[in-house]
């Protein structure tokens, strides 16, 4: 059975087409579609551009996520990780950015900072009760199964 298909759009000049870089890679690579390098402030966030628009197919969601590397190394996470592309989105996919290294950092064109996982999305149906069933772990929350 074929995999569904991604429509990509190329917005602006410089972006990067994504691409799976080995065949074991869950996500696509996505790049800074930046005409000049720019400068992420000391803990501040900044929507980096990838120059890429998508029509994800009715089912499934793309799931932008850091890069481990990326991210890792510089100290620059993405204050939504992950964040959620819709399949009715059709505009530029923007990349926030969160600087928490000790420094304005600054980015390059073409910098791969963040990677895309298409995942398939079910609908479920919400029904309102007065009452939920019961588990063994019942209403214990964080930590609460470990230490």
């Amino acid at each position: 059975m074929k995999p569904p298909i991604v429509s990509l759009q190329i917005l602006k000049a410089g972006a990067v087409v994504p691409e799976y870089k080995t065949s074991g890679s869950a996500g696509m690579d996505l790049s800074a579609c930046l005409t000049e390098n720019i400068t992420i402030p000391q803990g501040e966030v900044v929507y980096v551009p990838t120059g890429l628009a998508m029509a994800i197919p009715d089912g499934f969601e793309g799931q932008i996520r850091p890069r481990s590397g990326f991210s890792t190394k510089n100290r620059i996470l993405m204050p939504n990780s992950p964040g959620t592309i819709d399949s009715d989105y059709r505009g530029e996919i923007l990349i926030p950015l969160l600087n928490l290294s000790g420094a304005d950092f600054v980015l390059e064109p073409g910098t791969r900072v963040a990677q895309i996982v298409f995942q398939a999305v079910d609908k479920l149906t919400l029904q309102v009760v007065t009452e939920l069933s019961a588990t063994e772990r019942g209403t214990g929350g964080f930590g609460s199964t470990g230490k």
